[in-house]
């Protein structure tokens, strides 16, 4: 849970406590330091970068070790001890896949625990009566998609339609709308409705917002990253590959309106395609857990141009499994 405390007060706090851990372990500290959000990093004489992660409002420490990892390559760190409260077996489970020596220790107090990593979760497993609407998702103009056992419909990447079993009744249907909310009231109003002709209406309406130079609307502000996924899919020779075929993520998404990379594989190789939008530094450790997954010799991490910066492609050189980004 995120502290009340002002974040610029808090990163004050942590920088006092990160000196003070360094100081436990008798390293000798240098005079480069930083904030880290609400968090703190300082870089010890032997060159070990210390990063404190702290929770912030819209993402845990689990979310924030590319930014440990850009502070301590900017700042030329031989190694990396990452420090948190929380998410520290996400963060345990990714280090192993840099080359960069990454040693991760649960906080309790002023104590330093080696943290537990956290496997990642077992693959959901798809109920056949589910992708028994693949067919129907389709013919109402929308694209299959099946990731972690669910069954949905995309349109230009956004999700309009899911594949659901009533909790009560047990009856699988397919559902129309953009997230849950929008789902429920797309069948209160129009519950008697073909679901094919309910789909259609839904796919033509929104892919009025989703092709190339629409107004801006928030039905063309969700799901950028798979809004890429999906130029790629028609388009793949824009990362070189000949064809791409869509995986699930390493974890599932909670939200549509979740702002999460998403990827994408190569047939017939080993190559992995991971689609992200806005500078995201954790894209990278993202991909670390991805490449994992799915077991692959190659990753590409493809982009908006815009959205490349040099510490991105500095992480990406450090990935163990050859990695780059491809700008599109």
């Amino acid at each position: 849970m995120a502290s009340t405390i002002d974040p610029a007060r808090r990163a004050q706090l942590n920088t006092m406590r990160v000196a003070a851990l360094v100081a436990d372990q008798g390293a000798v500290a240098s005079d480069v330091r930083a904030s880290l959000g609400a968090g703190a990093a300082l870089l010890t004489e032997d060159g070990t970068a210390w990063t404190l992660l702290a929770d912030l409002p819209d993402r845990g420490p689990d979310r924030q070790l590319g930014g440990a990892l850009a502070w301590a390559v900017r700042n030329g760190a031989a190694r990396v001890h990452v420090v948190a409260e929380s998410g520290t077996g996400v963060l345990a489970r990714r280090a192993p896949g840099f080359t960069l020596p990454i040693q991760v220790s649960h906080l309790e107090g002023r104590t330093l625990v080696d943290a537990l990593v956290e496997p990642l979760p077992e693959p959901g497993v798809t109920d056949e009566a589910h992708r028994a609407f693949v067919d129907l998702i389709v013919e109402g103009g929308a694209s299959p998609v099946e990731e972690h056992g669910v069954v949905a419909g995309e349109v230009d990447g956004l999700e309009v339609c899911r594949v659901v079993t009533d909790a009560f009744t047990g009856e699988v249907r397919l559902e129309v709308g953009v997230g849950a909310h929008d789902r429920e009231t797309f069948q209160m109003l129009h519950g008697a409705r073909p679901t094919v002709e309910a789909l259609a209406d839904v796919v033509r309406a929104v892919a009025q917002h989703r092709r190339d130079g629409a107004p801006q609307h928030p039905l063309n502000q969700l799901a950028a990253s798979r809004r890429l996924r999906a130029r790629l899919l028609a388009a793949p020779s824009l990362v070189g590959a000949t064809a791409l075929v869509v995986v699930a993520p390493p974890i599932a998404r909670a939200n549509v309106k979740d702002q999460l990379p998403c990827a994408a594989m190569e047939p017939g190789t080993r190559m992995l395609v991971v689609c992200t939008t806005g500078i995201d530094l954790d894209v990278v450790p993202w991909a670390v857990d991805a490449i994992a997954c799915h077991a692959v010799e190659r990753c590409i991490i493809a982009a908006p141009a815009r959205d490349v910066i040099d510490v991105q492609e500095r992480l990406a050189a450090i990935v163990r499994v050859p990695t780059s980004f491809v700008a599109v």
